[in-house]
């Protein structure tokens, strides 16, 4: 059997749900998960996420997707169908922290992130002997701030993989990067945005006296850390932390958020909408 996972979205109204069952009904599927919400019954929003099997294992999905676009049509909606089977591939760039990078390479390797690696890019070379345990192809590219080398990595990574991770890669990517890989890319930001944005936000965070730090995986948008927020966890803190121990503890912070994301997203349990996500 083939599972198929279906994200789709449009302006609430009534007949969403029968409409949308009785399309995988006639193309002899059958639901094994579904979940829903709407901003508003009267004039919101809805969203859908319904994971269903097939029979025939070789459905035509170009078939499939035609009936879809048609049903679609009578909702004026947008959606999206994917293969479970088909595993993305996960670019990674890192820079000289390797906590978040070590974190995800454990979690491949064990099988609890379903993904391809096709490569690591990193402008800290030290990090090539860790990715050589994993047998993931490495390149250090020394891109800095005063010449991030976005032309030499978007050569690389634009082919050869479905979306990019930057766990913990310390230069900001440029509109003109976004556009011309043209798909989606995951960062985590070591604070609890939208506060203590930009550079050094734990000592942003000591200086405030906060009791409560954070981590948020997020999309990246060309503004600096505005992208929408996929993910986020806390932890209480006391006047005894000092900015070190801030560090310390956030450094878990940010590899739970940033797996909690990239499992998300590769669940397909993600629906981007306006500024914001629905995470399923």
């Amino acid at each position: 059997m083939k599972t198929l996972i279906l994200l789709f979205q449009c302006r609430d109204q009534r007949g969403i749900v029968a409409k949308v069952s009785d399309f995988i009904f006639r193309h002899n599927g059958n639901i094994i998960t579904a979940d829903q919400h709407s901003t508003d019954p009267k004039n919101g929003h809805f969203f859908i996420r319904i994971e269903f099997v097939l029979k025939d294992n070789n459905a035509d999905m170009q078939s499939l997707g035609n009936d879809l676009s048609c049903l679609a049509q009578q909702f004026n909606a947008g959606w999206k169908l994917y293969d479970r089977d088909e595993r993305l591939r996960m670019g990674i760039l890192v820079s000289k922290p390797d906590h978040c990078l070590a974190d995800l390479l454990y979690l491949w390797k064990s099988g609890e992130l379903k993904t391809a690696i096709p490569f690591v890019i990193s402008n800290y070379q030290d990090h090539s002997e860790l990715v050589a345990q994993y047998g993931i192809p490495f390149h250090f590219i020394p891109a800095q701030k005063q010449d991030r080398k976005e032309g030499e990595i978007v050569s690389l990574v634009k082919q050869d993989s479905d979306f990019l991770v930057l766990a913990r890669y310390m230069l900001v990517l440029s509109g003109e990067f976004l556009k011309s890989y043209g798909k989606d890319v995951i960062n985590i930001h070591h604070s609890f945005l939208p506060s203590f944005k930009g550079r050094n936000p734990y000592h942003q965070a000591y200086e405030r006296g906060v009791k409560v730090i954070g981590a948020t995986a997020h999309f990246v948008a060309e503004d600096l850390d505005e992208g929408a927020i996929i993910s986020q966890v806390v932890e209480p803190v006391s006047h005894r932390d000092d900015a070190n121990a801030l560090m310390r503890k956030g450094k878990n912070l940010e590899k739970r958020a940033l797996s909690n994301a990239i499992t998300c997203y590769l669940d397909y349990r993600i629906i981007k909408y306006q500024n914001k996500t629905i995470v399923f």
